[in-house]
């Protein structure tokens, strides 16, 4: 499995990472693209947010564009992400903002609002990279 680049600069090894955060909560580490170079979690409100270097997006199952700003934030508890904002995603040509993702068992379920998708939980057990998503040759040049 992939490890995760987590890139902060003021990285505390004896803090979890973003991702290590999204695992304790049953989420699968690929729900963030590699490179998060900050994040916090307010354990007891469920107020996550994390922090790339910049925008990043990647397609997804030769069908899917995803797009992160560089600020994400939601209301993360054990298996589900909600009030989410900084991640959207192209459908035909409009770009919709993913507001939700919930964990059923082995499948994720995000909705766009009034539209969701369903996707199997081992898609995601890696980070995809900016630029190539999860289809990165080994010489790609990516963050």
């Amino acid at each position: 499995m992939l490890v995760c680049v987590n890139v902060s600069a003021q990285y505390d090894p004896n803090k979890a990472s973003a991702y290590e955060a999204l695992q304790r909560y049953e989420f699968p580490v690929g729900l963030l693209p590699e490179g998060v170079s900050g994040y916090s979690l307010n354990e007891s409100s469920g107020e996550f947010w994390a922090h790339l270097n910049r925008s990043c997006s990647f397609t997804l199952e030769n069908s899917y564009e995803l797009r992160y700003e560089p600020e994400i934030k939601g209301l993360l508890s054990k298996g589900r992400l909600e009030k989410l904002s900084g991640v959207s995603v192209k459908v035909v040509l409009v770009w919709l903002n993913i507001v939700q993702v919930k964990r059923n068992r082995q499948s994720l379920h995000f909705s766009v609002g009034f539209k969701s998708a369903d996707f199997p939980v081992e898609n995601f057990e890696e980070c995809p990279r900016c630029g190539c998503g999860f289809d990165c040759s080994s010489s790609s040049n990516y963050i």
